[in-house]
């Protein structure tokens, strides 16, 4: 018809503005590491020894992870703030010390590690049908993901139990940094493909995206999908630090997750951030457990900690869109 709207192209300049952004962002998190870095070094030099970096990778690998986890569907756009992340990893725990290795005797990593990527994922395709098919807001639909996987992590494991065998502990000592590069693997590898483009155009401006041709559905389901494959790397990475199953640590990084992607960069509203800043805010985030740990402060402040910065985070993502406003109105 001659009369309808030609499709808008989503070129080049776009991404690259995009990109531009996303870099500009990472800037307070960039300072605030090292502001971090120097403060735990003086703090604790011996911790953060050359020797000693095996074992500080593994302990913060699932946090590392689990940031990268959130940022998909928050880059999606529509508010995918995924709840339900703390919960998978420790599913995933449960199911890789419980089911494989107690019950049925599995010990082999070449079964192990494609189980536990294969139940993230199933929990992704869940979350990712609730929230784009199905069309529940994202926050809810993962809500009661949270609650179904709390319930079947206590009915698998209602206390610690279990252990693992060495080289799955090695993930958090020699061979820690292996999880954490094939989680920056697999995100590089999907930037590298139209599939990156896409999702950060469909968060960026769904309405254009879907006039330009654009799958917004599938790309936001495939987030979902993305974000399962790498809870059950972090799950993995999880098992690997605590050398058992526990069902209550999990849920422990459901808002430390979300709290260190938006500190890092990844905007709340869709389009904007990336693996850097994912990877940034998470480490902030651990270099402050680090230092307060030291003093030995109460679980109590951490928690407030991480609700300041949640809060603060959000508000720096907001505050250029605001300034950008006003100056366009006067």
């Amino acid at each position: 018809m001659s009369g309808s709207p030609a499709p808008r192209s989503l070129g080049s300049g776009f991404f690259l503005r995009r990109g531009l952004r996303a870099r500009a962002d990472c800037l307070p998190a960039a300072g605030l590491l090292l502001v971090l870095l120097a403060l735990d070094l003086a703090l604790n030099p011996v911790r953060f020894a050359p020797h000693n970096w095996g074992g500080v990778i593994g302990l913060a690998a699932p946090l590392l992870i689990g940031a990268v986890a959130a940022m998909p569907p928050i880059l999606a756009g529509r508010g995918g703030i995924d709840v339900s992340i703390g919960p998978a990893m420790g599913f995933v725990n449960a199911v890789v010390v419980q089911v494989l290795i107690a019950d049925c005797g599995i010990s082999s990593a070449w079964l192990i590690v494609p189980a536990a990527l294969l139940t993230g994922l199933l929990i992704g395709l869940v979350n990712g049908v609730l929230a784009t098919v199905l069309r529940i807001q994202p926050i809810v639909a993962t809500l009661g993901t949270y609650l179904l996987l709390s319930g079947l992590t206590l009915t698998l494991v209602p206390a610690p139990t279990g252990s693992v065998p060495g080289w799955l502990r090695a993930l958090a000592g020699p061979a820690s940094l292996l999880p954490l590069a094939a989680a920056v693997g697999l995100w590089l590898l999907v930037r590298a493909r139209p599939l990156g483009g896409l999702l950060m155009a469909v968060g960026s401006d769904d309405r254009a995206a879907f006039t330009a041709g654009v799958p917004v559905g599938q790309v936001r389901l495939i987030a979902y999908l993305l974000t399962g494959v790498f809870d059950g790397l972090a799950g993995l990475a999880l098992t690997a630090l605590i050398g058992s199953a526990d069902p209550t640590v999990g849920a422990n990084y459901t808002l430390v997750t979300i709290s260190a992607a938006t500190l890092g960069g990844v905007s709340l509203a869709g389009g904007c951030g990336g693996l850097l800043a994912a990877l940034l805010g998470a480490a902030d985030i651990f270099l402050l457990q680090s230092a307060l740990t030291f003093f030995n402060l109460s679980p109590f402040v951490l928690q407030i900690a991480y609700g300041v910065i949640l809060v603060a985070a959000v508000s720096l993502n907001a505050l250029p869109r605001l300034l950008g406003r006003g100056g366009v109105a006067a």
